[in-house]
């Protein structure tokens, strides 16, 4: 028995990953025929102590997000697929598995083995092992 998926989900960071997932998430719903939410949550928490030295970081953080997630939903839309983006600001691996998979009624989440914050990965695990542990919906890591 073979599952369908109408709506995924890709988690970029702007890592060399993230763009990998992008594509397989291109290919999948081409396949598929199904809509494309690309997903970016700005990690607040590493703020905390920057924002009292410079209060332009997150508002940079932000822009830089926008700018990211436009040049992928052009990428998304030049592929003739369905495609909304979604800006979000917290923890990256909470957000994408649990709120925003779930907001948005999601059935296949696609995100890279690894992305940008090596740190994190390293002391806590990574986001994408997060995800495909405590995800309600089917998860595919893309490996490079």
């Amino acid at each position: 028995m073979e599952k369908s998926y109408s709506r995924i989900l890709v988690a970029v960071d702007g890592s060399e990953e993230a763009k990998k997932a992008l594509l397989k998430a291109i290919d999948v719903a081409k396949k598929e025929q199904a809509k494309i939410f690309i997903a970016h949550v700005v990690d607040t928490r590493t703020f905390a102590t920057v924002e009292q030295y410079d209060r332009t970081v997150v508002s940079r953080a932000e822009e830089y997000a926008k700018d990211m997630l436009s040049a992928y939903k052009a990428e998304v839309v030049k592929a003739g697929i369905d495609v909304e983006c979604i800006l979000d600001f917290g923890s990256p691996k909470v957000k994408i598995s649990k709120h925003i998979s779930q907001r948005y009624n999601v059935d296949l989440i696609i995100t890279g083995a690894t992305g940008l914050n090596t740190v994190e990965r390293l002391l806590i695990g990574s986001v994408s092992e997060y995800i495909a542990r405590s995800a309600k919906c089917d998860v595919l890591i893309v490996r490079n």
